[in-house]
């Protein structure tokens, strides 16, 4: 029936699609009078699921169709003309799925509609307890609700599959869930129906792939689970398909069975067994309980088979003629098959069957003519006999007695079954005996695949890791270190990786109803839960099917694995039943990429010997077909329960003719009776282009899988391949095969892939093909395989590996043939090479199906872009490998001309020639008359041979030129005539003479590519002499100096170490930084070992000619640390040196100037030890010169020191006052003249002896002053502070001499100003490059300071804001010079006056220092600003336009500058700590007076303390507000008066420069003003009467801790400009204020 677009179904106008063309016939087999019946509708057919007598159609726009016999709505449709299922528009349905009588429709949204019959609960409609509907005739939808989680939610479901009496549903999570009757639902339960759906909790964990339904069983295909231990693995199992027809369980070898206690139905049989419910269908039943045995199992192996008929009564049975030399067939006389009872021989002395030699002689006679067919393991293997028929018509809520008893072969303990069907047993054996005794033969279930594996039994608890992972001995998984274990874990890995590719490791676990062995694990047990059938674990399953009876499973190599019932043929191999899966017999060529299974058939979809798949059917023919169509659908339905044997079937999968005019087939379906195809027109040969590809593909594995298998496996297996092929060899080859499997595995998933893609190829996007979104990949596995094909080569590992082949095929040597693609014979080891070399054809495969898949597009479109790109990427791979394998056939040659032992040394496999010199074409300038050179470019190297003997075999030297580190550059031509090329290496230069012209192109031109192609370049199309000049590159110096024996790995520049780079010594010396010209330069990192103290010298700084230059951090191995400048590798200049972390008894820190390595200038060293700090000048490492000592405990030294002694005049204080001055001799020593000062005021003169701290010898006058007497100042003069000071000018003179080298000036103010800025810019260049762990705001620091004020011009009050912000910046940045200055200033400061230097007589030195700071500083300001005036100087305003200067000629506008006022805010926040504490140190006496007062007056209320201070009534508050509310101040009231005035005055501590804390005063007063001015009527002007005591009462109560310090602090700093001014009348207010307080004595 065709149809229009959009129309309904029934509207006849012939317009059908070129894509989704759908075909369904009766499965009658490959006659010629097949009813092939084509459904035209006006939509493209995206799916076709089929049920027992009905279908379902999902079209293009979500549009599903009816067809059949609708017996929920009793209706019958004509296929011509399927009803449009109406409540489903609009509901975005993307799959569909028929069950038996019940249908289903999922959505894109992952909601499930359910309709149909609906009386086992399929439908999953209705509440348990409520009136079932046995009939749903409308779509209606089913929840599928996580109720585990918290709160419940919807599980949104990816795909659907029905069977008759049951549903399942795979989630987006990979997770199973069930609902409808029947143990085939795999639910913990034993409640039917099950209304809801239920999570399958034995599945729970594992990634479900996909899922099939049977009539009474299903299937999942689970990925499998990595392995938890993968160096302890069993023995390894045998390689697969050791046989093309043998069975999977045929090549495994017997497996170790543990003594758990599990049956095989995943669950216990502890509970009592109910009888049988009343079926739900009415009709004649019969009941047989087929349990096998297998022959060959041994004797005290019990198990036990049931087979009976309805009434009780045996039948009998005739042998049939055997079919396709395959085992007898048994059948009864109405042509069902009966089953023989074989079990329990030998079980026990009581046995049912005593004569057991009778019973095995008839086990041989019927297993004759296979145990000659097939191999066997055993005397009592035997082939497969078919199975009986078996009613399945039970409800699965109870377990019937198919479930009793299991075969054990093998298994140290027979299962048994509940204690309640031990007689039903006996009684079943009983009829077995009788019924034995009138037959001639007996059918089995497969005997000699149970033999096999019934003791493989997979026995578990729910949700355990399947066969044994985890550590379980029963996983037969190949061992480490064998190859054929490769495969099986890198796939793993890859899959789990998440890169989009299809899974190849998978497992197959079914459960449901056995009867007809449709679960394939070698009995016909029912399984109450999911399991594993071991023998298709590692068989790369991609996808399973389920018929009524039977199940398919079909790999990723192509091969279709059957089980289950064979009534009709439908297995494909014979017509035995199988109860574990056995490989479908095939004709050779034929690869089998989809399957389907119906009621009694099976449908295949294989590539053929062209392109257009075809169609393999086996299973019953058209005249069986017409005996059984005298019964009705519905008597079918009702009756037949199990398969019924046909009596015409095909054994072999045989070919619909038909199929090659159905056009490009994508899919097929099976279902009931019926068989359906989805097939595509080839439109502009897009679909043939598809096919080809997934076809190809298809081929490529599978001859990548055989040769694995038949070829690289055995031989990397074999104990004599490192003996034959030699160690080096063997690794490599070992090498290729690892390529080889991970190239099979690539390729498997992505042939895998493309089926998938071909179901679905309505639906998918041609960009999204894995050969353009996995592009890296593909590349990558392509050159690591040819890299490793090529080194194997070149190393001659093809002749070795051929001699062991033919030892290792012998005779077998035909397997080979099988391998070799068209045009290829087996002759030698060449045929090796080409074999293995020809997976890299397939490339080219790739870029011609890719050309024919972008001409079906237009050049514009986003399709074609994809398409193009990946055409030309695969093209180039295919060029560029087949360059590599011709480079390593050329060098295998080489090699093999020239093999000898010298030769060998330059043997490597990664390794290839490009051309060499043996026909003297090339040599070395002015070469010796009697020597031979011979060069051979590599690669990677340049060979230089010499000897005397001219000959390519034997040479006496040999020298190696790697070219990642070789310069090469032509030499132009002069008036010699010489074609010369020269040669720079990082150790050598030499110059290569050719014997031509042309001869030097083609070695210039072959250098410059090579090169080119090391360094990372295509090495295509390099000019000579264009190659890098600057490149990164590792080199080991081999020659005489510095460098020799050393490892570089770095920067280089025309072949001497440039730029960043890493130099290693084998002593364990390493450099980590810039080189320039082949020396370290700029700033490095090195480590130095020292040997005899077994710890390393480290430095990090600045490098200048390979020697330590400039300004750095030297850690020594003894514990010192030396942070500061270098020269020429001495410390030179400023540098602080700590010492004693090592070892506490020295600890110590120097800071100051250094010369030559040596302490020399002034500097300050703290003896921590000893609790000195000496602050003087030194001279070659010694104290020298005039200088100041501080002690810990208080005493205080200046004086002279001589040769690191106290020699000549000092003056010393002690913490009491106590003074000396005379002549001192040693540290603390008096010898000489002297006058020694006391506390109280007396004095002693004369000459002292002794040391300090001891005791002194005195002989002179003691003088104790009168109380009238004048003051001596000539004595008074001795013992002023500050006689031997080193002058604060000339201290930290090497920290300024250091930033002024940083300017580029060698002394301060000579420079060019130019060259000072652009070291500033390229200082913050440098540290942006190189500390990429830079902070946002540290960056934005650094782009700041890029911008530079103008500084030639002159500075005005317009432009100087912007100088200051800079100067703030560049401060506030230690990467910035001047930052850099600030932090070494702030470091020598506080390691002069912190800790013991805190000695109130260091105040006037500390504040000089600071001032001295302040001057230096200015003169680099004005270096950089030469336009800034001079200290105290005035900037003027900017020069404004007329007009301009008319509007403001009112306003004055002075701006004065000053070191202070600039520079002073930058540095005295940072030395404020140490200084202030100097400061209350001098004040200590005079601040413990004032704070007494302070505390004393404190306790006085407001207006007491307003009156004693005689302040004026009418500047007394009346009112103060708390809180916003006005309340009056009474004679109690405390801290209430001129509060806001107290407030700001406190904010004086919180300050640190003098003009910040003036701003404080003045804000006080400003304050007191506006609280004073509403008391007064008009004008008011403070004079001196009134302010002062006001002002006293705010300082009282401001209570401010040390204010003595604070006043003199701002005395001694404040900026001299604003002393006479309005801010200096305030401040001379507040000292008033301080001293008043401190002196009052009537306070």
């Amino acid at each position: 029936m065709e149809n229009r677009e959009d129309s309904p179904a029934y509207e006849q106008v012939p317009t059908p699609p070129e894509r989704g063309l759908l075909h369904i016939w009766k499965s009658a087999g490959p006659s010629e009078e097949l009813c092939l019946e084509r459904v035209l509708l006006s939509r493209p057919v995206l799916q076709v699921t089929l049920g027992e007598h009905h279908g379902l159609l999902l079209t293009q726009g979500s549009q599903v169709y009816s067809f059949g016999e609708l017996l929920w709505r009793d209706l019958s449709i004509p296929l011509s003309a399927p009803v449009l299922e109406e409540s489903l528009l609009g509901k975005s349905v993307v799959r569909v799925a028929a069950g038996g009588f019940h249908c289903g429709a999922l959505s894109e949204q992952g909601n499930v509609y359910m309709w149909g019959e609906n009386t086992a609960g399929q439908c999953g409609l209705t509440e348990k307890g409520t009136v079932t509907n046995t009939t749903v005739s409308e779509p209606c939808p089913v929840s599928v609700v996580d109720s585990e989680v918290v709160p419940p939610a919807v599980v949104r479901v990816m795909d659907l599959a029905c069977g008759r009496e049951h549903s399942l549903a795979l989630s987006s999570q990979n997770e199973l869930w069930a609902w409808g009757s029947g143990c085939q639902l795999g639910l913990v339960t034993n409640n039917f129906p099950v209304w809801r759906p239920q999570k399958v909790e034995h599945l729970a964990g594992r990634h479900v792939i996909q899922v099939a339904c049977g009539a009474y069983h299903s299937l999942a295909l689970v990925r499998s689970l990595l392995p938890q231990n993968t160096t302890q693995r069993p023995p390894e199992k045998k390689e697969r398909g050791q046989s093309p027809h043998s069975s999977v369980t045929e090549r495994e070898e017997s497996f170790a069975v543990d003594d758990a206690h599990y049956c095989p139905l995943g669950v216990e049989l502890t509970e009592v067994l109910i009888g049988e419910t009343t079926p739900r269908r009415k009709g004649p039943r019969r009941r047989l309980h087929p349990v096998g045995r297998s022959a060959g199992s041994s004797p005290g192996s019990g198990a036990g088979s049931c087979p009976y008929s309805g009434d009780g009564k045996s039948s009998t049975t005739q042998m049939l003629p055997q079919l396709d030399g395959h085992a007898d067939n048994l059948t009864q006389t109405d042509g069902r098959p009966v089953s023989h009872p074989l079990s329990c021989w030998g079980a026990n002395k009581n046995s049912a069957f005593p004569d057991e030699m009778e019973l095995q002689n008839l086990l041989q006679k019927l297993s004759g003519h296979s145990l000659e067919m097939q191999p066997v393991s055993g005397p009592g293997d035997t082939d497969s006999l078919s199975s009986q028929t078996s009613d399945d018509s039970c409800v699965s809520s109870t377990p019937s007695t198919d479930l009793l008893i299991s075969s054990n072969s093998g298994v140290s303990g027979p299962y048994s079954s509940s204690p309640v069907c031990l007689e039903e047993v006996r009684l079943c054996l009983e009829a077995e005996k009788k019924a034995l005794q009138g037959q001639k033969s007996s059918s089995l279930t497969n005997i000699h695949q149970k033999g096999k594996t019934a003791g493989n039994r997979r026995r578990s608890l729910p949700g355990t890791p399947t066969h044994g992972r985890n550590g379980s001995p029963r996983r037969r998984r190949p061992c480490a270190c064998r190859p054929s274990s490769a495969s099986r874990t890198q796939a793993a890995a890859s899959e789990e990786a998440g890169d989009g590719l299809p899974s190849m490791e998978t497992e197959v676990w079914s459960w449901g109803r056995g009867s007809e062995g449709q679960l394939g694990h070698g009995d016909q047990l029912a399984r109450l839960q999911p399991l594993c059938i071991k023998s298709l674990t590692g068989e790369e399953v991609i996808k399973v099917a389920a018929g009524s009876h039977h199940s398919l499973a079909l790999s990723a190599q192509c091969k279709v694995y059957s089980w289950g019932s064979n009534m009709c043929g439908q297995l494909g191999h014979g017509n035995s039943p199988v109860t574990v899966p056995q490989q479908a017999k095939l004709s050779d060529g034929l690869r089998v990429w989809d399957v389907s299974a119906g009621q009694s058939h099976s449908l295949l979809l294989a590539d053929g010997d062209c392109v257009q798949p075809i169609l393999l059917y086996c299973g019953q023919h058209q005249d069986s077909l017409s005996g059984q169509s005298k019964r009705s659908h519905q008597s079918q339905r009702s009756c037949q329960r199990s398969p019924s044997r046909a009596e015409i079937y095909s054994v072999r999968p045989t070919l619909l003719p038909l199929c090659m005019e159905m056009g490009y087939i994508s899919s097929v379906r099976c279902g009931g009776q019926s068989c359906a195809v989805l097939a595509d027109q080839n439109v502009m040969g897009f679909i043939s282009a598809i096919h080809e590809l997934a076809s190809r593909e298809r081929h490529f594995y599978c001859w990548l899988s055989n040769t694995r298998k038949l070829l690289l496996t055995p031989l990397r297996n074999r104990e004599g391949v490192c003996p034959t092929l030699g160690e080096p060899c063997t690794h490599l080859f070992f090498s290729l095969c690892e390529s080889f499997v991970r190239l099979s595995i690539m390729i498997g998933r992505h042939a895998t892939s493309l089926s998938y893609f071909l179901h679905d190829v309505q639906g998918r996007d041609v960009t999204s093909l894995l050969l353009l979104t996995h592009t890296d990949d593909f590349q990558d596995i392509y050159k690591e395989y040819c890299s490793a094909l090529g080194n194997f080569q070149v190393m001659g590992g093809f002749q070795s590996l051929h001699k062991l082949s033919l030892e290792f095929l012998g005779s077998q040597r035909s397997m080979l043939a099988q391998l070799c693609v068209p045009n290829q014979a087996v002759s030698g080891d060449a045929d090796l090479v080409s074999l293995l070399y020809w997976p890299l054809e397939q490339l080219h495969q790739y870029s011609r199906v890719l050309l024919k898949l972008a001409a079906c597009y237009d050049v514009l479109t986003e399709e074609y872009q994809y398409l193009h790109q990946g055409c030309g990427q695969y093209e180039s791979l295919s060029l560029s490998l087949l360059r590599r394998k011709k480079e390593a056939e050329t060098t295998f040659v080489f090699w093999k001309s020239h093999s000898g032992k010298n030769t060998e040394v330059l043997r490597l496999p990664q390794r290839r020639v490009v051309c060499e010199s043996s026909n003297r074409s090339l040599t070395l300038q002015k070469a010796g008359r009697f020597s031979n050179h011979w060069f051979i470019l590599f690669n990677d190297a340049l060979v230089h041979t010499q000897s005397s003997i001219p000959s390519q075999n034997f040479f006496s030297t040999h020298h190696v030129y790697p070219l990642t580190c070789l310069w090469v550059k032509p030499v132009t031509e002069d008036t010699s005539g010489l074609y010369a090329i020269k040669i720079t290496c990082p150790e050598e230069s030499f110059t290569l003479v050719a014997s031509t012209p042309q001869e030097k192109n083609k070695w210039l031109r072959s250098l410059n590519q090579a090169v080119d192609q090391v360094l990372g370049g295509g090495g295509q199309g390099s000019s000579p002499g264009v190659t890098a000049i600057s490149r990164t590159a590792s080199y080991t110096f081999t020659g005489e100096g510095r460098f020799k024996d050393a490892h570089y790995t770095g920067g280089w520049l025309a072949g001497r170490v440039h730029g960043r780079g890493t130099m290693k010594w084998p002593d364990g010396r390493t450099y980590t930084g810039n080189f320039k010209n082949g020396l370290e330069d700029g700033y490095g990192e090195s480590v130095m070992p020292d040997k005899v103290l077994n710890k390393p010298d480290s430095y990090q700084g600045q490098w200048r000619d390979g020697k330590i230059h400039g300004f750095g951090k030297y850690k020594y191995a003894s514990g010192e640390v030396y942070e500061g400048c270098f020269y020429e590798g001495q410390r030179h200049g400023y540098g602080m040196l700590s010492s004693g972390k090592q070892a506490r008894t020295s600890s110590s820190v120097f800071i100051g100037q250094w010369i030559q390595d040596r302490k020399t200038g002034y500097g300050v060293y703290d003896d921590i030890t000893r609790g000195e700090k000496y602050m003087g000048m030194w001279l070659d490492d010694q104290r020298n010169g005039s200088a100041v000592v501080v002690t810990q405990y208080g005493v205080y030294f200046e004086g002279t020191f001589k040769e690191n002694k106290m020699i000549g005049p000092g003056l010393l204080l002690s913490d009491d006052d106590t003074a000396f001055h005379g002549d001192f001799s040693d540290d603390w020593t008096v010898n000489g003249k002297g006058v020694l000062s006391l506390a109280n005021g007396d004095c002693l003169e004369g000459l002292f002896s002794g040391e300090w701290s001891t005791g002194l010898k005195v002989t002179g006058t003691y003088t104790k002053p009168a109380a009238d007497e004048p003051e001596n100042k000539e004595r008074n003069s001795l013992f002023r502070l500050g006689q031997y000071l080193v002058p604060s000018a000339q201290r930290w003179g090497c920290v300024f001499t250091e930033c002024w080298s940083r300017l580029g000036c060698d002394a301060a103010g000579r420079g060019e100003r130019s060259t000072a800025w652009e070291n500033i810019a390229v200082t913050i260049t440098t540290a942006q490059r190189h500390s990429p762990n830079l902070s946002r705001s540290q960056s934005k620091a650094l782009e700041s300071l890029e911008f530079i004020p103008p500084q030639g011009e002159a500075v005005t009050t317009a432009n100087f804001d912007n100088i200051r912000r800079y100067f703030i910046k560049a401060c506030e940045t230690p990467i910035h010079p001047l930052g850099w200055l600030v932090e070494t200033l702030v470091t020598v400061y506080r390691m002069t006056y912190v800790g013991v230097g805190s000695n109130r007589r260091l105040l006037r030195q500390a504040v000089q220092e600071v001032q001295a700071y302040l001057t230096h500083f200015y003169c680099l300001v004005r270096f950089l600003f030469p336009g800034l005036p001079e200290d105290g100087g005035i900037i003027p305003d900017p020069p404004a336009s007329p007009t301009k200067s008319r509007h403001n000629s009112n306003i004055e506008g002075i701006v004065v500058v000053s070191c202070s006022s600039l520079l002073l805010p930058l540095l005295l926040p940072r030395l404020y700590p140490p200084l202030f504490t100097l400061y209350s140190l001098q004040e200590e006496q005079e601040e413990a007076q004032y704070w007494e007062r302070i505390l004393r007056l404190n306790k006085q209320p407001d207006q007491s303390l307003l009156s004693f201070l005689g302040v004026q009534e009418k500047f007394w508050p009346v009112w103060m507000s708390i809180l916003g509310e006005k309340k009056q101040i009474v004679s109690s009231s405390k801290d209430a008066c001129f509060v806001s005035a107290v407030e700001t005055l406190q904010q004086i501590s919180t300050t640190f420069t003098p003009s910040d804390k003036l701003m404080v005063i003045q804000k006080t007063f400003e304050e007191l003003t506006q609280e004073v001015k509403p008391m007064l009527d008009g004008d008011f002007l403070w004079c001196m009467d009134d302010l002062l005591p006001l002002f006293l009462y705010v300082v009282l109560r401001a209570r401010i801790r040390n204010l003595g310090a604070e006043v003199n602090l701002i005395e001694d700093l404040m900026d001299p400009n604003v002393q006479h001014g309005e801010m200096g009348l305030m401040f001379t207010t507040l000292k008033a204020c301080y001293i008043q307080i401190q002196h009052e004595s009537t306070l």
